[in-house]
């Protein structure tokens, strides 16, 4: 049926493109598309060519920043610039800055390292995370990668890159969330909780 509709087609093959969208949603997110209004869909392909447009990344932290304005987190008097966190991606940044409780900088990796999807060190920023601890006043360096097997081999990798620094590396503490039950959790997290223990 396709072959007799090369427009859908194209639609169906674009969307394909889009690498978090699972295979049986395609058709779901096509009809979407199909049956959005006109004002509605020239919206919506203009909200993604002003993003194009208008958005680059910082050259310092790889986060997102308008193209006539100097990155609000780099360029903040009111953030210690000499406390960086290390995120994998610019949407983690945004969750910790809604606990409103951090007040240092941000390094946006861009992913994390997985040699069976092809990812290495060199498609990440680390390089550049490592000349940023070298060229600036830099005094701790917070890893708050995800706790999958990729994420700590990222920030373990991170950190022997950085051992002969003089930077503290820390990282996010892991162990029982507040509020949970112990009967609740997974093996590897109440191994973590005990292996990392702290004074009452």
């Amino acid at each position: 049926m396709l072959q007799e509709l090369p427009t859908l087609a194209q639609l169906i093959k674009t969307l394909q493109q889009v690498p978090y969208l699972a295979s049986k949603n395609l058709y779901r997110v096509a009809t979407y598309f199909l049956r959005m209004d006109a004002a509605k869909a020239e919206q919506f392909c203009h909200a993604i060519q002003e993003v194009k447009e208008k958005l680059r990344q910082c050259e310092t932290c790889f986060c997102w920043r308008e193209k006539e304005k100097p990155c609000l987190f780099c360029s903040s008097s009111k953030r210690d610039q000499t406390l960086v966190c290390v995120v994998e991606s610019w949407h983690e940044l945004l969750v910790i800055e809604k606990t409103q409780g951090y007040g240092g900088v941000y390094h946006v990796l861009g992913g994390v390292i997985s040699p069976l999807e092809g990812i290495n060190s060199d498609d990440l920023t680390i390089e550049p995370l490592i000349q940023r601890v070298a060229d600036k006043n830099i005094k701790e360096i917070i890893l708050a990668t995800n706790q999958t097997p990729e994420g700590e081999a990222t920030a373990a990798f991170i950190a022997r890159k950085l051992k002969d620094s003089k930077v503290i590396v820390s990282c996010l503490a892991r162990g029982l969330p507040v509020g949970s039950s112990l009967e609740a959790m997974d093996r590897l997290t109440v191994y973590k909780a005990l292996s990392e223990r702290r004074p009452f």
